[in-house]
């Protein structure tokens, strides 16, 4: 069945940086885009980044561009999302999901998620 197991989280001061890896198992992995998102607590789940499965395309909402970056090891099944300049506002489980993207549209390809790695700023 499809896995996500995300890992590396932890507790940064404000302006440090941190990498958090997902190893991905149940598709094929090199055809999918695949994306990070975060939850806060009492907000919604948001996407933070995705990049498509031969990694030429990448895209970041503004909130994160130029500070997050997404990259992939299709040899290893495996995701990670380098994050600079950290704010307290990035503190959230950070989740990956493969993606679905449709014109403007995009969703998470699977209904299941993994246990997502915490992410906490200080300040």
């Amino acid at each position: 069945q499809v896995q996500f197991v995300e890992s590396g989280g932890g507790l940064v001061q404000l302006g440090g940086s941190l990498t958090v890896s997902c190893l991905a198992s149940g598709f094929t992995f090199s055809d999918s885009r695949m994306s990070w998102y975060r939850q806060a607590p009492g907000k919604e789940r948001e996407l933070v980044a995705y990049i498509s499965a031969f990694g030429d395309i990448l895209y970041y909402p503004d909130s994160v561009k130029g500070r997050f970056f997404i990259s992939r090891d299709n040899s290893k099944n495996t995701l990670h999302l380098q994050m600079n300049s950290l704010k307290p506002e990035d503190t959230a489980v950070y989740y990956c999901n493969a993606l679905i993207v449709t014109g403007h549209s995009y969703r998470p390809a699977y209904p299941g998620w993994g246990q997502g790695t915490q992410v906490t700023v200080s300040s």
